[in-house]
This record gives C-alpha cells, structure tokens and sequence, in this order.
C-alpha cells in the first residue's frame, strides 16, 4: 500500500513536471547549489566562472557571474547560515569566498592541490576542501588559515560534516565511507559500504540518514545513529554521481549518466518520479524549502543546435502551466 506521502507527491508531481532550462555558462555546468533561503542558486562551470540567480515565482533570473579563477570551478557550497556567502573550489589551487551583496570575492585561500570538492562545517566556522592528491585542508572561515591537513592512502571522492559537527565523512576509491572524529580528525570507522568506488555522499536535513552512491549504481541509505545500511536503490545503470535529499528529508534526488534522475521515496525505496535528461547529469540539488529540482547535465549533444554547447542550468518541478 502507498504511503500518504507518495500519493501527495505523486499528485504533486503530475501537476508539476515541468523542467525549464536557463542559460548559465558557456561551458558545461559542474556543479548547483542553494543558499539556506532558498532565493538564490550558484552555479559552477568548467568555464571558469560562477553565475549566481534569484529564483523568482517559476524561474531563475541571473544575478551575476563572478570571474577570478583561473582553471574549471568544480564545485561550490553556500554558507549553511549566511544566504549571502558561497565559497568555490578550483582546479588553479585556491578557492575563493563570494559576497552577493558585494559581489566581491572577499577571500581567496591558497591550497596545495587542484581542488575538486568542498564543503562546509554545519556551525559555519570551517571549510574542507579536497584535491587532486587526496590531501583534505581544513580552512577557518575568519582567519582563511589553515587549521588542519590530512593527507589520505585511497582516493578520496566527497566529503562531508554530519549535520552534528562531530564527525567527517569521505567516500573513497574502494567502496569504503571513513568516518573520522571533529575536530581531532581520529579515525572512528571505515565502512565497507560498495564492491566498487564509492562516490557521493549527503546526508538528510532531518539528520536521520545519510546516503552514499557508488560506481555499481546502487545508492545505500544509512542510519546515523546505529551506521546501519537500511535499503539499497537500484534504478540506475551508471555510477552515481550526485545526491540530494528534499528538504523534509523525505525524498531522494539521484543521477548518473542514464538519461534520467531517479527521485525516490526516502522510507521505502519507491520511485516516486524520473526526470527526463538528454544527457549525462552531473549534479542535483533540492530546493530547501520546496519540491524543485535543480540539476545540469552535459549539454554538449546539442541535438537542436551545435553552438548550443553551453552550460545550462535546469530546474524541475515546475506548475505544467507555467
């Protein structure tokens, strides 16, 4: 029997699936994400740049691109408090923390690698960020220092803070999560959690789950409290690169290089809705307050037009009649 959510959202969805695309960069789109409000998405590329919009009733409107790196802005974070601030990782070796209301870069932070993912502690005060070499750097937020580096043995894919502050999470090259301790950064636990890479990693808002997608394009969806794996999801055929959990933790976004995001509901594993892609989709991201998709795929097929080989930011989950 379908629970009362799934027929909510099923309902939900089937007046609202309509996917808009925006043009965001001129190359292909690495990374999305929302600011804890919810007003604004950002917007990685390969280009160099980020591009900042507003979301407005049914569609995004640009703000602004900002400009400074010198190499592909892999990925992107905001501020887990302040909807103002976002920080960038690139691959020329720093990342750069951006000001809406200024739009300024208000710190760049020399590192040692090319930096390939990022993200920030839950009480604002720390930033992680991973290179190339698998060396993680632990940069405070006020003084933009270093307080910490660890340089890991496997390959590190994504990384994370539980929504506690107390532990740090990496998905490695061969299937494990490691699980360290915050701030001492002393191992806890390494979880064998994939026969293959395991890739990404988020964990829900409620703080109840966590879910780690792999090379064998599976995702496993975990209890935090116990670690204990609670069900597999296994619609896709490629590895799973990307991950989000709705805002009420109920629902789970995931993406690959099936032409489809599988969202799914998070209590029983049931395809709740698939989103329709054209392409190899490289991130996703739930709006944290309602249910819209934000997502960017390799727009290079250009099946309508070759010179539309541009990076462009979609969102699903849009009224059919808007």
């Amino acid at each position: 029997m379908a629970s009362r959510y799934y027929q909510e959202m099923q309902e939900s969805f089937r007046n609202n699936n309509k996917s808009r695309e925006f043009p965001a960069h001129s190359a292909k789109v690495h990374s999305v994400a929302w600011s804890c409000d919810g007003r604004r998405l950002a917007s990685g590329s390969f280009d160099k740049t980020a591009s900042v919009f507003v979301l407005e009733k049914d569609r995004l409107v640009k703000e602004n691109n900002y400009r400074g790196h010198g190499d592909s802005v892999d990925q992107l974070c905001w501020h887990p408090t302040n909807p103002d601030v976002f920080v960038t990782a690139s691959g020329d070796k720093t990342i750069r923390i951006w000001d809406v209301r200024t739009t300024k870069c208000t710190a760049t932070v020399n590192t040692k690698g090319e930096n390939i993912n990022i993200c920030w502690s839950p009480d604002g005060q720390t930033i992680a960020v991973g290179n190339k070499d698998d060396v993680v750097t632990f940069i405070d937020v006020k003084s933009h220092r270093s307080r910490a580096e660890e340089q890991f043995k496997f390959e590190v894919n994504e990384i994370s803070w539980n929504n506690d502050n107390d532990m740090f999470f990496l998905t490695n090259g061969n299937g494990c999560i490691n699980i360290l301790s915050y701030p001492e950064l002393k191992p806890i636990q390494s979880i064998n959690a994939h026969p293959s890479n395991c890739i990404c990693i988020k964990f829900d808002p409620t703080g109840k789950y966590f879910a780690t997608g792999s090379a064998d394009a599976l995702v496993s969806l975990w209890t935090v409290e116990e670690m204990v794996c609670v069900r597999c999801f296994s619609r896709l055929d490629w590895p799973v690169r990307t991950l989000s959990f709705s805002h009420d933790g109920k629902m789970l976004a995931s993406a690959s290089e099936d032409h489809f995001i599988d969202i799914a509901e998070v209590e029983t594993g049931e395809k709740l809705w698939e989103v329709q892609c054209e392409s190899p989709t490289f991130t996703v991201a739930w709006h944290p307050k309602r249910p819209l998709l934000a997502y960017a795929c390799d727009d290079k097929e250009g099946k309508y037009d070759s010179n539309r080989e541009s990076g462009t930011v979609k969102l699903f989950g849009l009224p059919n009649d808007s």
